[in-house]
Order: structure tokens, then sequence, then C-alpha cells
């Protein structure tokens, strides 16, 4: 049996640069997998380049949270995939989905974006993969360098000093923990699209 390469799409909104670094830490995540295809695409590529997106086995979903939710660009890019996407039929349905955001705060109300992300993957009927990661950096033997160092269990977050540059941050603590995630969603992908192929059903 010839096995199909799965593709995990990486879609992001960056306002200054941090996520995108965040966004590009998820994509080396994807690619660690064998046999997975990772796939980078700010807002505006995506928009353009829609097939890709409805070929693609997982969409990685990111954007910055602005005032506890996401960035009105990629609030944008949700509305439109209602109208182009959602009106010729469920076309992103049963496609893996995970989200992640970065925020200058380390709380910053990240969950409430995660959870827009969520929602806005179950509108499309996506299955959506969480961190499986305890918490870090919550006890006196914890660090600041530590996995999941910000404590989300429903998608990556990320903080970036308000005053530095995307050249420095977020930390590197808060990228190894984007790639865990993309590794996270390639593996559950590839197990997902190997599975149909295996009972011989349609994707």
């Amino acid at each position: 049996m010839t096995l199909i390469q799965p593709q995990v799409a990486v879609v992001y909104h960056s306002g200054y640069g941090h996520t995108e670094r965040q966004a590009r830490a998820v994509a080396e995540g994807v690619a660690q997998v064998p046999g997975v295809q990772a796939v980078l695409l700010d807002l505006e590529q995506a928009a353009a380049q829609l097939e890709l997106l409805n070929q693609a086995d997982g969409i990685i979903f990111g954007s910055p949270t602005y005032l506890g939710n996401v960035s009105a660009a990629f609030k944008a890019f949700q509305e439109m995939t209602s109208s182009t996407v959602m009106s010729n039929g469920y076309t992103w349905r049963d496609k893996v989905a995970a989200g992640f955001t970065n925020s200058g705060a380390q709380a910053g109300d990240k969950l409430a974006t995660l959870v827009q992300l969520a929602l806005f993957a179950a509108q499309h009927g996506m299955h959506w993969v969480n961190m499986s990661l305890p918490p870090a950096n919550n006890s006196s033997s914890g660090s600041a360098a530590d996995l999941n160092r910000l404590g989300f269990w429903l998608g990556a977050g990320a903080q970036s000093n308000v005053d530095e540059s995307a050249q420095t941050a977020p930390p590197e603590a808060d990228l190894a923990t984007a790639r865990h995630l993309g590794q996270r969603v390639a593996e559950v992908t590839l197990q997902l699209v190997h599975g149909r192929e295996r009972l011989g059903r349609a994707a």
C-alpha cells in the first residue's frame, strides 16, 4: 500500500512579527515528523490560495491576542471563510485543527483567543488537538525555560515583551512549546490520514 503524505498548513496573522516567529516554530515542529509536509501561510497568502487549505489534512491557526481576542485581520479571515468555504459545503470537515497565540502579557487573556480559534474550527467541523502538556514553571523547582511555562492546555501560548523586537521575542521556551504543538498535530494528522486509508474510507 502506498501511503499518502499528509499536509499540515500553518495559517497566521502577525502584527509586529512576534506571532510570525511563533508560527515558524509551529511549522518547524510539523516538519520534524517524517512523512508530514508543513505549509506556512500568512493570512494574505491563505486567502489567495484557499485551495491549499482545502487540500490540507490539518490546519493550525495563529493570531496575536489583541484586546482579549483574535486580531481584526484574523477575524476578517474567519468571516471570509464563512462565505467562501462553508457556503460550498463543509470543505474543512474532519480536518485536524489546533491554535496558537502571542501577547505582551504572560496571561493577557490569551485563553479567550484560543477559545475563539477552537470555536472557529468547530464551526467548520474540524477535530481540535490540545497541547497534551502539563503546566510548567509553577513550583519552586520550575523554570521560565520550561515547556508550556505559561500553562495553557487548549493551544500554544507565547509572551513577547512589548519593548522587544521579533528578533528576540518570544523566548525560546515559548518557541519550543510551539514546536511541540506542531509536532503533536502532525502526529495526530498522520494517524488519522493513515487510519482512513487502512479503513478504505475517503478523507
